[in-house]
């Protein structure tokens, strides 16, 4: 009996000092030792050229959405505003808007075409009616609707003070909406949200048969989100019916589009072809009626697929132009990624970086004037960043300053306006 009791003491031991140092190899695995913040190694910056301002030597993060020990996003556990709703809609949140789009049809009845009609051709303080046609589309709550979105339409009209801003949005179209975007009329800008109408906005296209069916329940809506889909068919179909530039609300205008006609720009370029690699249609600049728009809107419906993550946005467009480039009665132009998206997705933290040194400070004070001299717009990636916060001294706070036109507006201020509609 004393012996069968040591030994069930030895095991007892033994499991005990089994589990100690199990759970010591895992903090220390999972508990590295701090260090300081990663600072920008750019290496001997002596006789810098702007041509050759790279990101080749910054350390990122595998993946900007890590916010494991990232000095450099808010805490996680507080959602910011440039959280976007659509972004986030699982299956049957899909679903559900769905039949929010098949409500949609009944309402308003030709009040989209009308409306719009009366924006483009009226004239504001005896200006001529629009001289550059501006489209951005909200498909998101107000309560969604954040301040880089706010500087995005400043910069439209900092660069651009006599264009008008469709913004196609239900949740703009509102009382409530009018409030948010008042200080820009105020000012004198002409900027209208307008709801949709999808059997107008899609009518003579493929675009009318897909969405029919698509109501009727023939098409897979699938897990993306379904208004980052119809965003993507929305601004093909307003530049065909209507003509001019389309924008999405995370990117910055740094400069006029008015030597621009029927240009889509490179997100991507292969180093060892100097081709473009992929293309994107966050900025689009196309004449009303254009054929590649036309074979857009036709790839869209005869390729749908709701599973696969840009399917039907930057990966479309960029199928249609590899197939379509070079031949007859397609006129346009393939951008530089420097024209429209001069940092891409996976490297925009440094936008939002202040320097940490004198040498940091040169580089972000290059790398700003490249694309200020460059760069027609920048896309702030709101996906990847969309948790980073704005530090002094960095290039993004730097580009919302210069190209302000609401310049007492504060972002609490507008925070505050939205949460108080809430």
């Amino acid at each position: 009996m004393a012996l069968n009791n040591k030994k069930q003491s030895l095991i007892i031991t033994l499991i005990t000092t089994l589990i100690l140092l199990i759970s010591l190899s895992f903090n220390t695995t999972a508990s590295p030792s701090p260090s300081s913040s990663p600072s920008l190694d750019i290496g001997n910056p002596s006789n810098p050229s702007l041509s050759h301002v790279t990101f080749d030597h910054i350390p990122f993060f595998k993946h900007p959405l890590h916010h494991a020990n990232n000095p450099y996003v808010n805490n996680p556990a507080k959602p910011r505003t440039f959280e976007i709703e659509s972004e986030n809609l699982s299956e049957n949140r899909n679903q559900k808007f769905l039949k929010f789009l098949g409500t949609s049809r009944t309402r308003r009845k030709d009040e989209f075409p009308v409306r719009v009609r009366e924006f483009f051709n009226k004239k504001v303080n005896e200006t001529a009616a629009c001289k550059v046609k501006f489209f951005m589309t909200w498909i998101a709550p107000l309560g969604m609707f954040n301040d880089r979105a706010m500087h995005s339409i400043e910069s439209i009209f900092r660069t651009h003070p006599n264009a008008c801003l469709l913004i196609v949005s239900n949740s703009l179209d509102s009382t409530k909406g009018k409030m948010i975007l008042r200080p820009f009329v105020e000012k004198g800008f002409r900027v209208l949200a307008v709801s949709p109408d999808f059997d107008f906005l899609f009518k003579n296209t493929m675009a009318e048969t897909w969405f029919s069916r698509l109501i009727r329940g023939h098409v897979r809506s699938g897990d993306i989100p379904l208004g980052q889909n119809i965003s993507n068919l929305i601004r093909l179909c307003l530049l065909y019916k209507y003509g001019g530039v389309y924008v999405d609300t995370d990117v910055i205008v740094l400069r006029s589009f008015s030597r621009l006609k029927n240009a889509i720009g490179a997100q991507t370029m292969d180093p060892s072809s100097k081709n473009w690699s992929r293309l994107n249609n966050a900025v689009l600049v196309f004449d009303k009626m254009h054929p590649l728009l036309y074979k857009f809107i036709e790839e869209f419906a005869l390729t749908f697929n709701g599973n696969k993550w840009g399917h039907n946005g930057p990966y479309l467009v960029s199928r249609v132009v590899l197939r379509l480039q070079g031949r007859p009665g397609y006129n346009f132009t393939v951008l530089p990624p420097i024209a429209f998206y001069p940092v891409n997705w996976d490297k925009v933290r440094v936008l939002f970086r202040g320097a940490r040194n004198d040498t940091e400070t040169k580089w972000l004070h290059m790398k700003y004037e490249q694309m200020r001299n460059q760069s027609y717009t920048v896309h702030l990636w709101n996906k990847q960043s969309r948790g980073y916060r704005i530090e002094d001294g960095s290039i993004v706070q730097k580009m919302f300053s210069v190209q302000c036109v609401l310049c007492n507006r504060t972002s609490s201020t507008h925070d505050d306006t939205v949460s108080t509609m809430q």
